[in-house]
């Protein structure tokens, strides 16, 4: 399998005025429109610059991406024309729901395309389409969220391996009697005498709005001493709360981490409880967080 990703593409094409940063950084642009594609033209023919281009067929994301037709009357052009494609792609839409039929008709038509495109490498593949079948490996694949833990098979076993990891300090631990209320709003009432930990995580780090709790619903957990914890009402900007009542006496205390994601939570359970998917998970950790990278 060709676990190779498109080195220093850019994937969502190139204006003219961007166009002198593409070769500051030694970039590829990945030609998304035939405008795209006659402006990159005149700026490689203007800077005599070498370093190439993608080509982004649409086969029916209906997104980004030259037409099918409009790929097969560019195909002869590119043959006879330095155009500098080095790579010709398109994108699968469903390739995450088994069996559904869009996928079929996107391999079949980039297929179609491809063969008009001899001699230039092409990709199809992203991480869910990965798994679809061999079709769509071509000469080179795009594992995105997948690098990171999210399930690119959801409803199956996740054959990555996750390898992020939230936490937040623990700021303090309080009692909350029974029928007290906990956050804004007061969405979450204890119902026993409980013990509550605050902690340093919330909204502004990216630990979504949308997980959480309430009387009506669960929101998401955290593990504290490997024990999965609830969380108690709203995540507000900088804090969150975590029923840790079952946890035993002595085996949470202030300065202790909870961890959001990883210790046997992943990026998809996260997601799951916010009503989301992993991608957004991952998009929206924030600039706040204090980064810390293990391994090589």
């Amino acid at each position: 399998m060709p676990w190779a990703t498109a080195t220093g593409s850019c994937l969502n094409g190139c204006s003219p005025a961007d166009s002198p940063a593409f070769v500051e950084l030694n970039a590829r642009p990945v030609i998304n429109s035939m405008t795209e594609l006659a402006e990159w033209d005149a700026f490689v023919a203007t800077h005599n610059w070498q370093g190439g281009a993608a080509l982004q067929v649409d086969t029916g994301m209906n997104r980004l991406g030259i037409t099918a037709l409009e790929a097969a009357a560019l195909a002869p052009r590119v043959q006879t024309e330095n155009h500098g494609i080095m790579l010709l792609m398109s994108h699968l839409a469903c390739a995450e729901i088994p069996d559904h039929p869009l996928t079929a008709k996107q391999i079949d038509l980039f297929r179609e395309i491809r063969a008009l495109y001899g001699g230039i490498p092409a990709s199809l593949a992203n991480s869910s389409g990965i798994y679809v079948s061999d079709t769509t490996h071509c000469d080179l694949v795009r594992p995105g969220a997948a690098l990171y833990g999210v399930n690119p098979t959801p409803g199956r076993d996740n054959p990555v391996q996750g390898v992020v990891e939230l936490t937040g300090r623990i700021l303090q631990i309080r009692t909350v009697s029974a029928n007290e209320t906990v956050g804004y709003d007061a969405t979450w009432t204890a119902k026993r005498s409980s013990r509550i930990a605050v902690v340093a995580l919330g909204y502004a780090d990216g630990l979504l709005r949308a997980a959480s709790a309430g009387d009506d619903k669960p929101g998401g957990t955290a593990m504290i001493a490997g024990k999965p914890c609830p969380m108690a009402g709203r995540i507000s900007m900088d804090l969150v709360c975590l029923d840790v009542t079952d946890l035993p006496d002595g085996t949470v205390h202030r300065g202790d981490h909870a961890t959001f994601i990883g210790g046997g939570i992943g990026v998809d359970d996260f997601a799951t409880a916010a009503g989301t998917i992993g991608y957004e998970v991952l998009t929206r950790l924030g600039m706040r967080c204090h980064l810390v990278y293990r391994g090589a």
